[in-house]
């Protein structure tokens, strides 16, 4: 069962389990979209969904896993946040653990929950959290949640922290979804041979982990299989395990676009930062336990992301 079924991720992953030949539900308030056509689609607004409404889906399905890829990302303010990341899990944990037979549950979690990382150094999962956004402090809400589920009632379940996700398909309110819809429409704009406008970009002074969405769905499928003596309890960074400067990757997300256009950063504003400048995981952890590690290239996911925005073929220059 994955909650948050017809959103980015979690589409993705019900169309991966589908494909190993598991019986899939996808549980979401939304429209089944393009999903797997033999999956079970249930309609259910899971913001607004009581213990006995969810008590009644688990114990009618008895699902062998539930992956958590429900909540709020992009877009909402910290209550929409809390309600979707945090006050959910609650729910949803205390009404697993009175299952006759709980399922696994994998937790999606986020690398924005640990807050700043050390330049030059990967994030183990020990370092104490110390996240500075609202979508941050949240999540961090619901992993707390899952650990504590594990801890005092024996939970079957597993966080996988998420570095930040990139490929086809990107929300649209995302950063690497606004700039591949703005390469999109400068090459409809240079097609007809005129002048693209410039991509204007807060100051991209940062450097992120980024792990292919792919890839991401790889590790939600090694979390759903590993045993519980290795993964149960357990906090797992899923990343690539590098951290990359943000203006070379729109340098070169504009490279692979094929159109000719100028980068213009804004003016540093000289306030203190509400975000973080370096995010890297150190992955050593989800090799170990789930024999997991990234296998897609930058590139692979930069072109895979453009493919789906720019009417063109992508280029394919080094």
């Amino acid at each position: 069962m994955v909650l948050g079924g017809t959103g980015y991720l979690g589409r993705r992953i019900g169309e991966a389990f589908h494909a190993d030949g598991a019986l899939v539900h996808l549980v979401s308030r939304s429209p089944a979209g393009d999903g797997p056509a033999d999956a079970c689609h249930v309609r259910m607004d899971l913001l607004t969904a009581g213990a006995r409404e969810l008590a009644g889906l688990f114990g009618s399905l008895r699902p062998d896993a539930v992956v958590n890829a429900a909540g709020r990302v992009w877009r909402g303010d910290e209550a929409e946040m809390t309600a979707g990341n945090a006050e959910l899990v609650v729910r949803l944990t205390r009404v697993l653990a009175e299952l006759p037979h709980p399922p696994r549950l994998i937790q999606l979690g986020t690398i924005h929950e640990y807050g700043a990382g050390t330049p030059g150094a990967g994030t183990r999962e020990e370092q104490e959290p110390a996240p500075v956004t609202p979508y941050g402090r949240t999540k961090l809400l619901g992993t707390r949640t899952v650990l504590k589920a594990a801890a005092d009632d024996g939970m079957d379940a597993v966080v996988l922290r998420l570095a930040n996700v990139i490929g086809a398909g990107v929300p649209a309110g995302s950063f690497f979804g606004r700039v591949a819809a703005h390469l999109g429409e400068a090459a409809r704009v240079q097609a007809l041979g005129e002048k693209p406008g410039e991509l204007s970009l807060p100051p991209l002074r940062a450097h992120r982990d980024l792990v292919d969405v792919h890839d991401a769905v790889d590790a939600v499928r090694a979390a759903a299989t590993a045993p519980k003596a290795d993964a149960g309890g357990q906090v797992i960074n899923v990343g690539r395990g590098e951290a990359v400067p943000m203006h070379a990757l729109i340098d070169r997300m504009v490279d692979l676009s094929g159109v000719d256009l100028p980068v213009v950063e804004a003016v540093p504003d000289p306030s203190p930062r509400t975000d973080v400048a370096w995010q890297q995981l150190d992955v050593s952890r989800a090799l170990r336990l789930l024999g997991w590690r990234p296998r897609r290239t930058l590139d692979d996911s930069l072109r895979d992301l453009l493919a789906a925005a720019v009417p063109a073929p992508v280029n394919g220059r080094t």
